[in-house]
């Protein structure tokens, strides 16, 4: 099988023209797979020699060996294709939850972001409208292994007040939740971000997106939009992974937390049993 296109895409650190070349390929790999080098840089809106550039960093001798082999990577077994649309849309996560496993292979990236994010008391969270769900589930289980976690779903001055108040209290980092369609609101909370000093890392469904040159990090996993709403458990499995490695990053002050939420959860009789 060949390498996905989702890594070899995310595999290498890319121009702002090379950025608009994938940022194509990623949303439409199929009618790209029947493009000319020439029409892929119309396409795309860069020049052909971009074209040529782009496929050589990705280690192809030539435009028509990267063609072939885009039509192989779109080609599904026969077997793939078999069942009714739920299960084509479950195929669809797991293929992005498979392009996710073989991303975090090498984890010392995933490790370094989450040092930065243990690094900052107070962390802040945010994301807006479907993405306020991810950014909340995510704030509340950091608040078991990090100090001071603060969560963000307003917009506007609301959000510029917390934000504030959070850089005074010492924030070095704003984690972003923007998955498909993106707000508008979320591009305001990069600048505002940018604007006070604070480290920006945006998670997100894609390498290269409108929001992605806002930001200072960017971790992504695939979105499928098979159904009338997406699905976004390659996001969620990025999120917990994410999670596990501040863990690992935080150490002893980790397990000591999670061991006194388990003692005040036993002492409340939080939680119904088993």
């Amino acid at each position: 099988m060949p390498r996905p296109l989702h890594e070899l895409l995310t595999a290498h650190r890319l121009t702002p023209a090379q950025r608009r070349i994938a940022s194509y390929l990623a949303d439409r790999p199929a009618e790209a797979a029947a493009l000319t080098s020439a029409e892929l840089a119309d396409r795309a809106q860069v020049s052909q020699p971009s074209v040529t550039r782009f496929v050589a960093l990705l280690g192809f001798d030539g435009y028509a060996e990267f063609r072939r082999y885009l039509r192989t990577a779109m080609a599904e077994p026969e077997a793939e294709r078999e069942g009714n649309k739920f299960q084509a849309a479950i195929d669809a996560d797991l293929r992005n939850i498979a392009a996710l496993r073989a991303e975090l292979a090498d984890d010392g990236r995933l490790r370094g972001v989450a040092e930065r994010l243990m690094a900052s008391s107070p962390l802040v969270v945010a994301g807006y409208r479907v993405s306020a769900a991810q950014a909340a589930s995510f704030a509340y289980l950091a608040t078991k292994i990090h100090p001071d976690v603060r969560l963000l779903t307003d917009s506007g001055s609301i959000f510029g007040d917390g934000l504030r108040h959070a850089r005074r209290c010492g924030a070095r980092t704003l984690v972003l939740f923007a998955l498909p369609r993106y707000p508008r609101e979320s591009a305001a909370a990069l600048d505002q971000a940018r604007a006070l000093g604070l480290h920006t890392l945006l998670i997100t469904d894609r390498l290269v997106s409108a929001l992605t040159p806002l930001a200072d990090d960017v971790l992504s996993a695939g979105v499928a939009s098979e159904f009338v709403f997406d699905s976004h458990a390659a996001v969620v499995s990025l999120s917990v992974a994410l999670l596990e490695a501040m863990a690992d990053a935080a150490g002893a002050s980790a397990r000591q937390r999670l061991e006194g939420f388990e003692d005040y959860a036993a002492e409340h009789d939080l939680f119904l049993r088993e």
